[in-house]
């Protein structure tokens, strides 16, 4: 058990956005979630799984929706009534199961969406899991290790800021699911708070990627460090990671779109720094799913695709980017969950709609580690 202190909250946010793939969630709205509960008198307290009861009952609440910003003819103009839905949808699934639950568990890793979990275990005096169901940001509902371990998403609850709530108490599987809760998004300026996955720690126990938060912080506290001593953010976190340093440019285009509550979009870097005459491109669906070099697909999920733009040391995520911008893109190992046949079949390449076997570019001999 962990009482966590503001910076090592940050380093967490920092290492949970590099971990996000692009995806996630903006990372400054997750800062401030974590200043708002702090300046509150609240406190942030990481827990084993293991140190919970059997009979612990814990959930998993997040946001939904695009992450590109709002595009004002779409925008649903009704006061906001709910200003932290996903504390109310926590406070609503409590009244479901009629019990208080003892912890929280991040739906995945991302500069705002783990803040979200954090956030709502602090105001409502919750532990925080130290782990969650994906080890980085993903794009759909199903991609969890939830799903790849059969446990129920079921009963859902839903919150907006408009003050509209909902409980799905079944779903015909992950992927109705899925599209039920996109479908609420897409009305609701395209931003929904979830929780989902209400189970014992007991039900939990092979279920999740145990430790990925401490991970986070590892890589939070590397990236940090580094900036504070005037290295390479971008260096560093793959030596604390284990990864490997892909392509370093400068943004020559990008593109995006907000659909069906997804942002799809493209990114183009051009060579520099010794990848002169090179061409990357990165496609992504809310998180980095594919890139290729010169043409030539280079890295897939579920390794994990992110950028650190090189003048001011941030991590980018998407669609947040500008003509001329300095990065370096980074491969991180994908978590082993992922690997498994099922996991590929689940979250690999195809799945996205590419007739390719996955092949870990962390193992590729090509690639650069600094």
């Amino acid at each position: 058990m962990k009482k966590l202190t503001k910076t090592d909250l940050y380093d967490i946010l920092y290492g949970c956005t590099i971990l996000g793939t692009g995806g996630g969630g903006e990372l400054q709205r997750g800062l401030e979630m974590i200043d708002e509960a702090l300046e509150a008198g609240k406190d942030f307290v990481l827990v084993d799984l293991d140190e919970l009861e059997e009979d612990a009952y814990i959930g998993t609440p997040y946001m939904c929706g695009s992450v590109s910003p709002k595009d004002e003819k779409d925008v649903i103009n009704l006061p906001q009534i709910e200003k932290a839905p996903a504390v109310k949808a926590f406070q609503v699934m409590e009244k479901y199961f009629g019990k208080s639950f003892t912890g929280v568990i991040a739906t995945e890793l991302g500069g705002s969406n783990t803040a979200v979990a954090f956030y709502v275990a602090a105001m409502m005096g919750k532990y925080i899991i130290d782990g969650d169901p994906a080890g980085r940001s993903v794009p759909e509902l199903q991609h969890s290790t939830y799903f790849l371990k059969d446990l129920p998403i079921a009963p859902i609850t839903v919150a907006n800021e408009f003050g509209d709530v909902a409980i799905i108490e079944n779903a015909v599987d992950d992927f109705r699911a899925e599209a039920l809760v996109r479908s609420m998004a897409i009305v609701s300026n395209n931003s929904v708070a979830v929780v989902d996955h209400p189970a014992t720690k007991k039900q939990l126990e092979d279920a999740i990627i145990k430790g990925s938060v401490s991970y986070a912080l590892k890589l939070g506290r590397a990236f940090r460090l580094a900036k504070e001593n005037n290295e390479d953010p971008a260096k560093a976190v793959v030596e604390a990671g284990e990864g490997k340093i892909l392509f370093k440019g400068a943004v020559a285009d990008y593109n995006w779109e907000t659909a069906n509550g997804f942002t799809f979009g493209n990114t183009l870097i051009e060579g520099k720094e010794g990848y002169e005459g090179s061409i990357y491109k990165i496609w992504y669906k809310n998180e980095n799913i594919i890139s290729w070099k010169d043409n030539v697909i280079h890295a897939t999920v579920p390794d994990l695709i992110s950028i650190i733009r090189d003048d001011t040391g941030e991590p980018v995520t998407n669609p947040y980017f500008e003509v001329g911008m300095p990065v370096t893109v980074i491969a991180l190992p994908s978590p082993a969950e992922w690997t498994t046949e099922r996991g590929l079949e689940v979250f690999g390449p195809k799945h996205f709609g590419y007739d390719i076997e996955f092949k870990s570019i962390i193992k590729e001999n090509e690639c650069e580690t600094a």
